[in-house]
């Protein structure tokens, strides 16, 4: 088997750091030429992994049409921006909902969309979005978050069938709890009281017994990035230390 990714060029949302981060760092190993898209923040480290950088605010479809566009022709998308917050339905303002399902599912709705014509014309194309166990599975307050990534695997199914004759594979990755600076960001905030506490509870709410790593989604994000995965779109792929085998 031969997972390489030469001649492919990939755009990587929310690239500069965690989970992102590591697929791109994984794909240039694989001979993909990379541009990683994010805050205008994160330029310093896209580019200090060797990637090509595009400021990109997934909620901005003015902003998400000039990434693609620079970029030049894209065979992988990878929508990887996302954001988190911790509460039940009476816990969660609109505000708070609306940047959830904003960034989340709209995000990855505009960055698909303006992927898609290109790929018609090239013959052919790949989308790997990051969606979540909590698009399978009700994840204890975390109700916007598991609002959104079921919005974002619904979106990949229906993409992969309407477009599965034109050569466009469209699949969803959907991890456990991956130890990454977002997790840890959500601790701090939400859970600052005991973050030892929490930081172990996440730890055992995988029946491994550990939250995942960046290295192990990235490893998946390949598979799927290759020709060897031809077969396979439409697909919710769990990646979850067994969470939703219970």
């Amino acid at each position: 088997m031969d997972f390489r990714l030469e001649g492919k060029a990939a755009l990587i949302t929310g690239g500069g750091s965690g989970i992102g981060l590591a697929i791109a760092h994984a794909f240039q190993e694989q001979g993909c030429r990379v541009t990683i898209g994010d805050l205008p923040d994160k330029a310093g480290i896209a580019e200090g992994c060797g990637a090509q950088f595009q400021p990109l605010d997934v909620t901005s479809d003015a902003s998400v049409l000039a990434a693609v566009q620079r970029s030049g022709p894209i065979q992988v998308l990878v929508n990887c921006a996302g954001i988190m917050h911790v509460g039940k339905l009476h816990e969660t303002s609109w505000d708070d909902y609306d940047q959830v399902q904003a960034v989340n599912a709209r995000g990855t709705y505009l960055c698909c969309r303006a992927v898609i014509d290109g790929m018609l014309a090239a013959g052919g194309g790949n989308i790997i979005n990051l969606a979540s166990v909590a698009s399978l599975i009700a994840v204890e307050r975390r109700f916007a978050y598991c609002v959104s990534k079921g919005a974002v695997l619904s979106l990949t199914r229906a993409i992969a069938i309407d477009y599965a004759a034109q050569g466009i594979r469209a699949n969803a990755i959907c991890p456990g709890t991956v130890d990454t600076p977002m997790i840890r960001g959500y601790v701090d905030k939400y859970f600052g009281d005991d973050v030892p506490g929490t930081l172990a509870a996440l730890h055992a709410r995988q029946p491994v017994g550990r939250m995942g790593t960046v290295a192990e989604i990235a490893s998946l994000a390949v598979y799927l990035a290759s020709d060897e995965s031809r077969y396979l779109t439409g697909a919710a792929i769990p990646i979850d230390g067994g969470w939703t085998a219970k």
